[in-house]
């Protein structure tokens, strides 16, 4: 399979905030062989689902030939890698728990491919829903 384009989201709101986006972009270019085609700016957001400090939040894009279920992995390695502990919390109806994290990785495209299991959604379901990721989607 050739390469598609992805395009990825960072957020983060504990610790150095700066430093973690260089850091997981660093790795992501690691992991990935190459450095991002296109990066938006970085811009504060507010905790979005729970009371939390603010968050910094980019999307970068990428060319990679690997399949979403690998980038899928290779997110939440990176996520784990630098200190995220938080599994996953969803409330009696089935609704995400958002907490305070150090990184958060999510794939938002992946070409123009359309997936839909338990584990993975692309299009992220959130791109429509967070003003905040059309904002930064448009300037990237």
């Amino acid at each position: 399979m050739g390469e598609r384009l992805t395009i990825f989201s960072l957020g983060t709101n504990l610790g150095d905030r700066q430093a973690n986006i260089k850091t997981a972009l660093k790795r992501l270019d690691e992991e990935l062989g190459s450095t991002y085609l296109r990066i938006s700016p970085v811009i504060e957001t507010e905790a979005m689902g729970f009371d939390g400090e603010p968050f910094l939040n980019c999307v970068v894009e990428y060319a990679t030939a690997l399949e979403p279920e690998q980038l899928l992995s290779l997110c939440k390695r990176i996520e784990r890698e630098m200190g995220r502990t938080d599994p996953p919390e969803y409330d009696s109806e089935g609704r995400r728990i958002y907490r305070n994290r150090i990184i958060d990785i999510d794939i938002l495209f992946c070409g123009d491919l359309k997936i839909n299991t338990d584990k993975l959604t692309i299009p992220h379901p959130q791109v429509d829903t967070r003003p905040f990721i059309q904002k930064l989607l448009l300037l990237l």
